[in-house]
């Protein structure tokens, strides 16, 4: 369908405009209410609070695990790239994640954390970067890592198993299993050394 849509730019336009109203983000009510409990994949015990702006269209995917929680005030968005999360994870209160975005298990997310898999072109500067074509490449947050209050990840990035990203950090490269980083732009702070059994500081700072 997507295929044949990509083929037929005036239906295509059509049919977006049956989802979404021109110029927003957000999808049709009916496409709240009717289509996407069908169609998404989310565990019976996954919570979204009430407040949430969950802005997830049909065309992209969108999952939530068991026990998984999007707290008050968040925004989820799959409208250019597909939104996982996985087990027994917390979007911590007013949080914003737009896709293509992946959590794996147990990650947790504090208070008002920013991952967006998206950037706008900008590049043609006889066109306003509002009519440029958006350019994603997917951040993947993996099994048990911590990402704290304020904490911007930009897109394309990978946060490694059973990592910490540090309060107020923006991370711009992957950071690698069994770290802690922090800062703007966030360096290598600790790392776990299954030698010694103990978290222990770079010699190098990268």
């Amino acid at each position: 369908m997507k295929a044949y849509l990509d083929q037929n730019p005036r239906l295509k336009q059509f049919v977006h405009w049956l989802l979404i109203p021109r110029n927003e983000a957000r999808p049709r009510l009916w496409v709240s209410w009717l289509v996407n409990p069908f169609l998404h994949q989310r565990h019976r015990s996954s919570k979204v609070r009430a407040s949430v702006r969950l802005d997830v269209l049909p065309f992209n995917p969108f999952s939530m695990g068991e026990h998984s929680v999007v707290e008050s005030f968040s925004v989820v968005n799959n409208g250019v790239g597909p939104v996982r999360i996985g087990a027994r994870c917390t979007v911590g209160i007013g949080s914003v994640v737009i896709g293509p975005v992946t959590l794996g298990n147990d990650v947790i997310m504090a208070q008002h954390v920013v991952l967006s898999g998206l950037n706008h072109g900008y590049e043609d500067v006889s066109r306003s970067i509002r009519e440029q074509p958006v350019v994603t490449r997917p951040i993947v947050i993996e099994d048990e890592c911590w990402i704290g209050a304020n904490v911007v990840i930009t897109a394309g990035v990978t946060v490694g198993r059973h990592s910490v990203v540090a309060g107020g950090s923006v991370v711009t490269r992957d950071v690698p299993p069994y770290s802690v980083v922090g800062g703007n732009p966030a360096r290598l702070l600790k790392q776990y050394d299954p030698g010694e059994k103990a978290w222990v500081k770079p010699t190098v700072r990268v």
